[in-house]
């Protein structure tokens, strides 16, 4: 192999670059003497492992391969989960914590000085009969990359798309072996690794919708970057991270809520945000069938926000992230540009009451014809996708020339405004009435330029604490010296 990424061949004056088969990648982990470990693989039969058996040279890598399929053996071996699921995040941390603990124990160091030892685990459920669940897993890897440091682990979410439980299979092997492949040949560079998962795969077959790495040599990895670069590559339509950074499952979170969204640019988050949170939340509640235990907040940034400059700014990115996690929020990344499908993506989890907080300029866009051509049934067919579900739209109100603009006085395009009656007029759109004037005024763009140029009294328009954030972490361009230079 020319080199760890790719098969190189020159022919002529072309370079013609070959991703190395599966085959390959298990036959070169097989021949490094000092990679050596276990599998343990629950729910799809031993797909990953097999590649290794059949490529050959597997007894100088794999110390042991098992399944347990029987629930008992399984909560024997492995400690029994409080919720009574097999296939959790919490499953696949305690196969792979076992398998390291009795592979450190069975094997010692001073007979084996050099051997980087590894457990790779997954819980899957494939298919069922009926082909209406399509099936989802947990996948991870426990490895060193030198025999004396401590261990480093990636664990990930899947999601199958493929209707046939045989194919789930493959496809769940091969992504096995380029994981294992990615640890120990790419963990310099988890970008990329992350984009060689799909080696020999397609987007179609499989979703990778949460992704964690840890351990030594990922300590400067911000696991919030990798969930943007899923959404960017298009692994998945969305991610999620909650107030202390770590990336979370969106099904875990969303499943059976009631879920309120608030989509903005947040670059910054500003007080106008906040009251429009706070108070379209309030009314929230007052909702039949919301219960407040029940209810969950998320702040959604679409990659279109993230693209506003152009190429995606990742520092910009993490600027925003990072203010809205110290808010205590759950943020949510997509690639949803149309309201409709954050909504379909809510209805794929939940059937519980749905709430958007939105801004007057947000609904008039909504009611625009240009963002629906691609539909076959145009606006009427993504008004039904929308306000189908049980959902209502918290309205925070404008300011225009020194008039209030609400839903009642809002202006659309002639030929919807008999359309946004109807929704209007029928309890969908609700206006936010409980809002301090004072916000109306406050633009994140505005406030943007006055932080980067350094013009005063930008931290006013700001939640508590939100600007000493900024100053202390030099967020979205801040510069003491300009402000000094500037006074």
């Amino acid at each position: 192999m020319a080199n760890n990424e790719l098969n190189i061949k020159l022919k002529g004056d072309r370079v013609i670059t070959q991703i190395p088969t599966t085959k390959d990648k298990a036959l070169r982990i097989n021949l490094n003497e000092n990679i050596y470990g276990t599998f343990a693989e629950i729910g799809a039969g031993q797909e990953t492992v097999r590649h290794f058996f059949r490529a050959g040279g597997s007894s100088g890598t794999i110390a042991k391969a098992m399944s347990a399929y029987d629930k008992d053996f399984s909560d024997a071996i492995y400690g029994n989960e409080d919720d009574g699921r097999y296939v959790t995040e919490s499953r696949l941390k305690k196969m792979l914590n076992h398998e390291v603990r009795l592979i450190e124990e069975r094997l010692k160091r001073d007979k084996h000085p050099n051997k980087m030892f590894f457990s790779y685990a997954n819980t899957v459920a494939t298919i069922d009969f009926a082909k209406q669940f399509k099936g989802h897993g947990w996948v991870g890897i426990k490895y060193q990359v030198e025999p004396d440091e401590d261990y480093n682990e990636i664990t990930l979410h899947i999601r199958f798309k493929e209707n046939d439980a045989r194919l789930q299979q493959e496809t769940l092997g091969i992504l096995g072996v380029n994981l294992i492949y990615g640890a120990f040949y790419k963990y310099n560079d988890p970008k990329k690794l992350l984009r060689y998962l799909y080696d020999h795969l397609d987007k179609d077959q499989l979703e990778i919708d949460t992704i964690n790495f840890s351990g030594p040599r990922f300590a400067n990895v911000d696991n919030r970057l990798i969930s943007l670069q899923l959404v960017r590559n298009g692994m998945t339509d969305a991610v999620m991270f909650g107030p202390d950074g770590k990336n979370i499952l969106p099904a875990a979170v969303l499943y059976k809520k009631n879920i309120l969204a608030i989509r903005g640019s947040f670059r910054p988050v500003t007080k106008v945000n906040m009251d429009m949170y706070e108070k379209s939340l309030e009314m929230f509640y007052q909702e039949n069938k919301v219960e407040k235990e029940n209810t969950f907040v998320v702040f959604e940034i679409t990659l279109s926000n993230l693209r506003s400059e152009g190429e995606i700014d990742e520092r910009d990115f993490m600027d925003r992230a990072e203010l809205l996690c110290k808010l205590g929020q759950t943020v949510m990344i997509s690639n949803f540009q149309e309201y409709y499908r954050v909504v379909e993506y809510f209805s794929s989890y939940t059937k519980a009451r749905m709430g958007l907080a939105m801004g007057v300029n947000n609904l008039i866009d909504i009611f625009d014809e240009k963002y629906y051509r691609h539909l076959s049934g145009g606006i009427l067919e993504a008004f039904g996708k929308l306000f189908y579900r049980d959902l209502k739209v918290y309205l925070y109100p404008m300011e225009e020339n020194g008039e209030i603009i609400t839903s009642q006085n809002l202006k659309v395009h002639p030929r919807m405004k008999e359309l946004y009656k109807f929704f209007a007029y029928n309890g969908k759109v609700v206006d936010v009435t409980d809002y301090d004037r004072g916000n109306l005024k406050i633009f994140s763009r505005e406030v943007l330029k006055m932080i980067s140029n350094g013009t005063p009294g930008w931290e006013a328009m700001l939640p508590e604490g939100t600007a000493d954030l900024i100053k202390q972490h030099h967020l979205f361009g801040y510069d003491p010296n300009r402000v000094l230079e500037e006074a």
